[in-house]
């Protein structure tokens, strides 16, 4: 159970008296997620999520506002948050930070059809053509930057084999990336795995969870939604679901040509990463509750096939 904050009806009654979204009707714990304690909240008006944010950054937190609140304001089908009436998004409930947002339709996909992978990337497109002019900066956590030192605390837990590879990696991509021209920048999501978007058949109810979200390099969101959502479970890179998104990707957001030339090791820089982080959460940083950490193998596979197999060829989209 994600519930790791226990709240009362009349708690949420008196949170909610500050905003302008009706009366408690009823209050339901939600037992998905890994970090925050979420409540879906039924006014007599509307539904609603309630986050308590339990670990991180707090002070990080209005830079997720802030974003949320631009990409609404582009009309990109995310959670803005809910401002009180005196315009105020982030509160404190039960001594933790508190954001109340509107539910949105659907849920996540398991096995993703080619029209929900068309929608994804259309959307991902037109969020990343409008994060490019974000003016909030949070510097990306989880790049290059944290690659460098954070290996080094996992391979004393790894194979000698395994420890080559994680190795050779991080000095290839410090070589690559060091002498790469400069990619494009924008807000990111950070972590757009399927279980971060919700389509009501197939249609895109919203994208969620932007508590990776940061500014940086556009073409490591993209890898890190390929992996995810165009990966079968051996590794290896499904090409109609591939071509899928990034055909409605590209055709928002032509890649640059230092894009093009980037995207194989990018591929394999973000494989890394989350073969690494789950490293860490598993013998490094366990999590603060008792939650089965998620596998680290299905990223080393992933890795592993884009070394043996490399990138499919980019579609191309007519202008």
């Amino acid at each position: 159970m994600a519930v790791f904050t226990p709240l009362t009806e009349p708690q949420v009654a008196e949170f909610l008296s500050r905003f302008d979204a009706g009366s408690l009707v009823s209050l339901e714990g939600v037992p998905a997620g890994t970090e925050n304690t979420t409540f879906f909240v039924t006014t007599d008006r509307r539904e609603l999520v309630l986050t308590l944010f339990e670990q991180g950054e707090h002070e990080e937190l209005p830079f997720f506002v802030e974003l949320l609140d631009y990409l609404d304001e582009h009309r990109l089908p995310v959670p803005g948050p809910l401002h009180d009436r005196d315009g105020v998004a982030l509160h404190t409930l039960a001594d933790k930070p508190a954001l109340l947002f509107p539910k949105l339709p659907g849920k996540s996909p398991l096995a993703p059809n080619l029209a929900q992978c068309r929608e994804l990337g259309d959307t991902l497109g037109r969020m990343h053509v409008v994060s490019r002019h974000f003016p909030g900066h949070r510097p990306n956590p989880r790049d290059l930057h944290w690659l460098l030192p954070m290996h080094h605390k996992v391979l004393v837990y790894l194979s000698p084999q395994d420890q080559a590879l994680m190795k050779d990696e991080v000095e290839i991509y410090q070589g690559f990336f060091g002498d790469a021209p400069a990619l494009p920048q924008g807000a990111l999501h950070g972590d757009l795995f399927r279980d971060n978007t919700l389509f009501d058949g197939d249609r895109l109810g919203g994208l969620i969870d932007f508590y990776n979200g940061c500014t940086g390099d556009l073409l490591f969101d993209l890898a890190i939604v390929i992996n995810d959502w165009a990966t079968g479970s051996d590794g290896r890179l499904d090409a109609e679901r591939h071509d899928a998104i990034l055909a409605a990707y590209l055709a928002r957001r032509p890649l640059t040509p230092a894009e093009r030339d980037a995207w194989p090791m990018m591929l394999r820089l973000t494989a890394l990463r989350y073969w690494l982080s789950r490293l860490l959460v598993v013998y490094v940083d366990p999590p603060a509750h008792d939650l089965t950490p998620h596998d680290p193998d299905q990223f080393l596979t992933i890795l592993k096939a884009r070394l043996e197999h490399g990138a499919l060829p980019l579609p191309e989209v007519s202008e």
